[in-house]
């Protein structure tokens, strides 16, 4: 029915659940489940009195045969015989072919990266191929110097590498061929191609290009070189507003959560205004678990230098936001808040910060923490900040021993 030499995406309601396989006579059992007739016959032969995928038990074994799946099979195979799609159907010679058209000046051909992006999207199969390929890898990081070929050539380039970057086997290749100055004398990487489709790309290009650059950022030296940059983190920092959709700004932060860990960096973040940024964020009604989370962390992150500390003492509504999330959101969550309040009221001893986190009902947050099932380092870090709080406000926590003591820790 099909040609071995094509790469083609099978709808997944005609496949069987049991041999996956293209169903050739397709019956549906008393559940409504749907498998190819000798699949099933098999299973119930072998004393089987359940359906497979459901495990009801079967009230009877009869079947009776899907007629309008069958049609609709039988369509779509008819169509692939009869009148195929050459530029969705390729074969792997005929994706290498368009690859030497991309990488030849003389036959170069911008229709042929719409090809192989089509082949590349269509399966895991055909992506696991291309990042066997050795020269694809090399060719998209080349092409993505040719910013002459337009913002949406630069797309399609950022859209194949995010689809194959995660099968490449060698991500120091990867790195080295990113950043490296492509030939001599050239100021230009790979960086500047994913800053500009950042700047001026599509809602989804500027989502693929963000994890690409998180992809990138394999070590110190990558972390370094991608923080530093011009104009990148800053860019990813003004795609992180309330207003964005989740996804962009959950990959934007997962990219300066992956370059934050050199000190030089996190210095950078401070300096450029992370903390008002992460502060606005955390203000916002509706965060999803997983915006929350991370954007704690990089609050957490930024909390281990002196400057981003000096930041978030400063900013008393950022300190009572990071409260709020205490035993809100998620345990995830709930740890970065804490190591962040035990790193600036506890270890660090600013006033500033405790009369935030007092003012936050903080003392309340942090007794119950300590009665919840928390992590031995969040009930020490809660400890700890009890303890400061008790010699600094004592006529608080008194107030509060005096009303609540079923709840004491002690």
């Amino acid at each position: 029915m099909v040609r071995d030499d094509l790469y083609i995406t099978v709808p997944s309601f005609f496949r069987c659940p049991i041999s996956l396989d293209v169903m050739k006579s397709p019956v549906s059992l008393c559940t409504g489940v749907t498998y190819d007739r000798s699949s099933i016959q098999r299973w119930l032969d072998n004393g089987n009195n359940t359906c497979p995928a459901t495990m009801q038990v079967l009230h009877t074994k009869d079947f009776v045969p899907n007629r309008t799946l069958q049609s609709l099979i039988q369509i779509w195979s008819d169509s692939l015989l009869n009148s195929p799609d050459p530029d969705s159907l390729l074969s792997k010679d005929q994706v290498l072919l368009a690859i030497s058209h991309l990488d030849s000046p003389a036959d170069f051909c911008p229709d042929s990266l719409a090809k192989i992006l089509r082949f590349t999207q269509d399966s895991e199969e055909n992506r696991d191929f291309l990042a066997r390929t050795e020269c694809f890898l090399p060719l998209l990081v080349r092409l993505l110097l040719n910013v002459n070929g337009g913002i949406q050539f630069l797309e399609q380039l950022v859209t194949a590498l995010d689809l194959v970057i995660g099968k490449i086997q060698d991500p120091e290749r990867l790195k080295n061929l990113m950043l490296k100055r492509q030939g001599e004398g050239q100021k230009q990487s790979a960086l500047d191609s994913l800053l500009l489709v950042l700047q001026q790309g599509s809602h989804a290009a500027k989502i693929e290009s963000a994890r690409v650059l998180k992809s990138v950022a394999v070590d110190a030296e990558s972390k370094l070189l991608i923080g530093e940059k011009d104009g990148l983190v800053s860019e990813l920092l003004n795609l992180i507003t309330p207003e964005k959709d989740p996804d962009l700004i959950e990959n934007c932060l997962s990219c300066l959560i992956a370059i934050s860990a050199p000190r030089r960096s996190k210095v950078k973040l401070v300096r450029l205004g992370t903390v008002k940024v992460l502060s606005k964020v955390l203000l916002a009604p509706s965060l999803s678990v997983s915006v929350t989370e991370k954007v704690l962390k990089l609050v957490e992150t930024v909390s281990s230098t002196k400057e981003g500390r000096a930041e978030i003492c400063d900013d008393a509504a950022c300190v009572a936001a990071i409260v709020n999330k205490v035993l809100k959101v998620s345990s995830v969550a709930t740890e970065h808040a804490v190591t962040t309040l035990w790193s600036v009221c506890y270890l660090f001893r600013d006033e500033k910060a405790q009369e935030a986190v007092t003012k936050a009902n903080g003392l309340t947050k942090i007794l119950l923490l300590m009665q919840s099932n928390c992590s031995p380092q969040v009930r020490q870090m809660s400890a700890d900040l009890l303890k400061i709080f008790r010699v600094n406000s004592k006529s608080c926590l008194s107030c509060y021993d005096t009303k609540t003591t079923h709840i004491m820790p002690f």
